[in-house]
């Protein structure tokens, strides 16, 4: 895995860890599943939570930001409960077919979180 990757899933997971005490944790999907760095592409993830409003994606937002600064990367980052996520067919279907579950230690899994 690249290092810039390895570093965006474990300060997001300590930082969600941190702040959320319903994180469970997320997927990744899109061009960095290859674990090669993208200078053109975003990285894209699926943060999941038991809950999910305004005002937590509010308290994300800045979370996102530092990190993305401080590793010069783009994150493209959804947050979602399982119910939402499951409703959002098209980036549900994505992420089940091809993406990576890291639980909330950023861990990679071989078993995807059961939606």
């Amino acid at each position: 895995m690249s290092k810039k990757l390895n570093e965006v899933i474990k300060m997001l997971s300590s930082s969600f860890r941190k702040k959320f005490d319903d994180y469970k944790g997320l997927y990744l999907f899109g061009a960095y599943l290859d674990e090669m760095d993208h200078e053109d592409e975003d990285i894209e993830i699926v943060a999941i939570f038991d809950t999910e409003d305004k005002s937590k994606r509010e308290m994300i937002w800045p979370i996102i930001g530092k990190i993305e600064t401080e590793l010069e990367v783009c994150i493209d980052l959804y947050p979602y409960t399982i119910e939402d996520f499951k409703k959002d067919e098209d980036i549900y279907n994505e992420v089940m077919e091809e993406g990576v579950f890291y639980n909330p230690l950023g861990i990679k899994q071989d078993n995807n979180l059961e939606p």
